[in-house]
C-alpha cells in the first residue's frame, strides 16, 4: 500500500513539473520582413529548430516586404504580450514606432539581420554588411584590375542591409579612380525585378563590366538579362547570401562569387539569444556571424 501511495505522489510530482514547465514556456513571436526568399526561409528553419531544441513556443509573421504590413503584425503582436519580439524589419525607420511600442509595453525586442533605428532594442543579430559589401567591391575591383564600369542593384531601399552593403561596395571600389560606378538602382531582393532592371540597364549602359547585386534573388535575375544580352562571360557577376541555389550558379560559372553570412546559423542564434536574455543573461549590443567570399574554386 505505501509502496502504491509513493509511486503515485512520485508519478503526481512528475506530471506537476512537467505542467509547470510548460506553463513557465516562453514565447517567442519573429516578426520577419519576407519569407517568400531562401535566405529568410533558411533562417525561420534555424529559428524552428532551436526554438524546438530549447522548448520555446515562437509565433511567425509574413511581411512580404511591406513597411505598413509588418507594422500592422507587430501592433497585433504585441496585443498578444509574447515574452519577447524577434524582428527582421522591413524598414528600418518606419518600424521604430512599433519597436518602442513594445518597449513600453514590457516586450524586450531583438533584432535579426537588418537593424532599426532606436535604441530600444535588447541586441542585434546579424553579420557587418559593410564588411560584405566590402568584400564584394574588393573582389570585383581585383577581377578588373583595378578598371572598369560597374552596376549595383539595391534591395529595399531603407532598409539597413541595402544601406551598409551600399557603403561598402561603395568604399572599397572608391579606391580605384579608373572604376566607375555606372549607376545603381533598386530591384528590391527581387529576381524578376532584378532581371528586368539589368535587362534595362544593359540597354542603357552598352559597356558594362561587372555587376554587383545586393542578394542573390537579384543575381540570379541578372544572370538571365546577361544570358539573354549575349554577355554571358563577359560580365562579373557577384550577390549575396550564398543561397543554395547561387552556390550552384557560382558553381556552374553563372555567378563569379557570392558572400555568405549563414541565415541558418542568424536564425538558431537569434532564438538562443532571446532565451538567454529571457533568463537573466546580459547580452552584447550585437552578435555577429562571421561573413565568407564564396566563388568556384572554394565550390570544388
Amino acid at each position: 500500500m505505501k509502496r502504491t501511495l509513493v509511486a503515485v505522489l512520485v508519478l503526481s510530482l512528475v506530471l506537476f513539473s512537467s505542467l509547470t514547465a510548460l506553463a513557465n514556456q516562453y514565447e517567442i513571436a519573429v516578426a520577419f520582413c519576407t519569407l517568400n526568399i531562401p535566405f529568410f526561409v533558411e533562417m525561420e528553419r534555424g529559428v524552428k529548430e532551436m526554438a524546438d531544441e530549447l522548448g520555446a513556443r515562437i509565433i511567425v509573421t509574413n511581411a512580404e516586404d511591406n513597411a505598413a504590413i509588418q507594422l500592422s503584425q507587430v501592433e497585433d503582436l504585441i496585443v498578444q504580450k509574447p515574452d519577447l519580439l524577434l524582428l527582421a524589419p522591413v524598414d528600418s525607420d518606419v518600424l521604430v514606432s512599433a519597436v518602442e511600442a513594445a518597449h513600453a509595453a514590457g516586450i524586450p525586442v531583438i533584432t535579426i539581420d537588418r537593424t532599426v533605428n532606436t535604441d530600444k532594442v535588447i541586441t542585434h543579430i546579424g553579420v557587418d554588411d559593410v564588411v560584405g559589401g566590402r568584400m564584394a567591391g574588393e573582389y570585383v575591383a581585383e577581377r578588373l584590375g583595378g578598371k572598369g564600369n560597374v552596376i549595383m542593384l539595391e534591395g529595399v531601399m531603407g532598409s539597413s542591409a541595402q544601406r551598409d552593403r551600399a557603403q561598402g561596395f561603395e568604399e572599397a571600389i572608391s579606391k580605384y579612380p579608373e572604376i566607375k560606378l555606372l549607376t545603381k538602382q533598386t530591384a528590391n531582393f527581387n529576381r524578376v525585378e532584378g532581371m528586368n532592371v539589368t535587362e534595362n540597364l544593359l540597354q542603357a549602359y552598352p559597356q558594362v563590366d561587372a555587376i554587383f547585386a545586393q542578394n542573390d534573388e537579384m543575381a540570379l535575375g541578372a544572370f538571365r538579362a546577361i544570358e539573354a544580352s549575349g554577355k554571358k562571360g563577359q560580365i562579373i557577376l557577384v550577390g549575396y547570401d550564398a543561397d543554395p541555389e547561387a552556390k550552384d550558379a557560382v558553381k556552374a560559372g553563372e555567378m563569379d562569387a557570392t558572400i555568405e553570412g549563414s541565415p541558418y546559423k542568424l536564425g538558431r542564434l537569434g532564438i538562443e539569444a532571446a532565451v538567454d536574455h529571457l533568463n537573466g543573461v546580459e547580452l552584447p549590443p550585437q552578435l555577429l556571424v562571421d561573413l565568407d567570399l564564396v566563388t568556384q574554386d572554394k565550390l570544388q
